[in-house]
């Protein structure tokens, strides 16, 4: 269930059934946009009259879907899906016109003939890793992902005639190579924060967050402009549960996507899409909750209300970071499966373009508080016991090419067989890694992340089993085909740079 501000408190949104079927009356909604993503994580959808939407596609599910056609679903002897429309995730796509109003809604995948929910739905593998927490004694879990992209003007790619040639061109305004006079061009590696008129996209953003929050339900706390060339964004969604929060992040790239078309702009949340210039990323925060005492408010700052819930990552004992042993463990599991974990949180062959030292990317496995070097960070903006509900790890390996839904239960998984097997974190790292020689880091244990993407498959393939009690063997399956099939895609075509190298030899 999502949340929403009111009166300056964050407090569950309900919508439900009735809620749904009265909306669709009330406001004229002509259309129903179903969605739902593939496995990959791209947003997939069918839209039906909202005349045909009754009290029966919620319990017995719209019967629209040819799974053998969704990437990573069903093979075609068995293709026959119904989606579940879930009414909490109702809203009206503000940006279609009122002749044909249309709202959305987001859906569980389930077989035909009522035989249950589809195994590798992405969306039903977060919902059973919230499950398994909750048998595990983790009432609740927040999720705050740092989505970062790119706005450009015109993007060009040319791909088809592989004989002939490979090619593609970025054009921005605020790009350092973009012409004289266009505006105040942005110099690689300083996009951070800077005001207008250098930064053009400010309110573009301000657009995003507002439908976001009005029309999406979907509170924003922050965005700005990030450290590349070119228009890289970043918009902070405030923390949600797992499942909401996955819902959030494919809304969030939806609304962004669509705003940008409708701007005569393109937005890609591609990883690297610039050479020499930082990449996008997805650091993701979390933290697990038990029923214990009332969290209060910190007077100034408001934060999520919750009766009988205490954030167990906190500990006002601990003076490096504040971080329970609960939350040393859980770190210690993320430490522990990160080259495994490579392959469902960066799952691209560009996502290995990102991951190189120089550019702010968590390239070395180790954890510390405020050392962004390291792949596992403990922010300490605030400190006592009034800032406790903002404990939280960090995992800054994934990047926005993920799935979700497949992210955070991995994050998740990999965080419980952490508690589970009392998986020492070992001592922080508050030295810049890149830095360090690589005999120091030896001294110090800090591994490296993998370097491709058929790396991160083949430590996936050999680690996996913490994976279980929450994915399907056969969807571990699917991930590890795509993801190889993707690298010798990729690997078997000629790069342009090579022709620079080699072509003299």
């Amino acid at each position: 269930m999502p949340f929403v501000f009111e009166n300056g408190e964050l407090v569950p949104w309900r919508m439900g059934l009735d809620q749904v079927l009265e909306s669709v009356e009330r406001d004229g909604i002509k259309y129903i946009d179903l969605q739902f993503t593939d496995v990959p994580g791209r947003l997939q959808h069918v839209t039906i009259p909202a005349k045909f939407l009754d009290e029966d596609s919620f319990s017995s599910g719209v019967p629209k879907l040819d799974g053998s056609s969704i990437r990573g679903f069903v093979d075609i002897h068995e293709s026959d899906l119904v989606l579940y429309p879930d009414p909490s995730t109702y809203a009206i796509i503000p940006w279609i016109p009122d002749h044909v109003k249309t709202a959305r809604m987001i859906c569980n995948v389930g077989w035909g003939m009522a035989r249950g929910r589809l195994e590798k739905d992405p969306r039903h593998v977060a919902q059973k890793a919230e499950m398994y927490a909750a048998e595990q004694g983790y009432d609740l879990s927040f999720w705050g992902p740092e989505i970062e992209f790119f706005v450009f003007d015109k993007v060009h790619w040319d791909v088809l005639d592989a004989y002939r040639g490979q090619s593609y061109s970025i054009e921005s305004k605020e790009a350092a190579w973009s012409s004289a006079g266009t505006n105040y061009p942005i110099r690689f590696k300083e996009g951070y924060y800077p005001a207008p008129p250098h930064d053009t996209l400010m309110v573009f953003r301000s657009e995003c967050v507002n439908i976001l929050s009005d029309h999406f339900h979907i509170p924003c706390d922050a965005h700005h402009h990030e450290v590349a060339t070119a228009g890289q964004c970043e918009i902070d969604m405030y923390r949600d549960t797992l499942t909401n929060m996955a819902d959030n992040s494919i809304t969030y790239k939806f609304v962004v996507k669509n705003l940008a078309a409708k701007s005569g702009m393109i937005a890609t949340f591609m990883p690297k899409p610039i050479f020499g210039d930082n990449a996008s990323g997805m650091h993701t925060h979390v933290s697990l909750w038990q029923r214990s005492g009332k969290t209060k408010s910190n007077p100034g700052h408001t934060i999520l209300q919750l009766d009988g819930h205490e954030n167990l990552f906190y500990d006002e004992n601990d003076d490096y970071a504040e971080l329970s042993q609960l939350g040393r463990y859980f770190g210690g599991g993320l430490l522990e499966h990160s080259r495994a974990l490579c392959a469902i949180v960066a799952p691209t062959t560009n996502s290995y373009r990102r991951l190189v030292p120089g550019y702010e990317a968590p390239v070395f496995i180790a954890w510390s508080r405020s050392n962004r070097s390291a792949n596992v960070r403990v922010p300490v903006y605030h400190r006592g016991r009034a800032a406790s509900a903002k404990k939280r790890i960090e995992f800054r390996t994934p990047d926005p090419s993920c799935n979700p839904y497949l992210c955070f239960a991995a994050m998740m998984a990999a965080g419980l067989d952490g508690i589970k097997k009392k998986i020492d974190i070992g001592d922080p790292v508050d030295e810049d890694i890149y830095k360090l020689s690589p005999e120091k880091r030896r001294q110090l244990g800090i591994k490296q992340l993998p370097g491709s993407l058929r790396e991160s498959i083949e430590e996936l393939e050999s680690d996996h089993d913490f994976l279980k009690p929450i994915f399907p063997s056969e969807l571990i399956e699917t991930i590890i085909e795509n993801g190889l099939k993707e690298h010798t895609q990729v690997s078997a075509r000629p790069h342009p740079y090579e022709f620079y190298l080699y072509f003299d030899i």
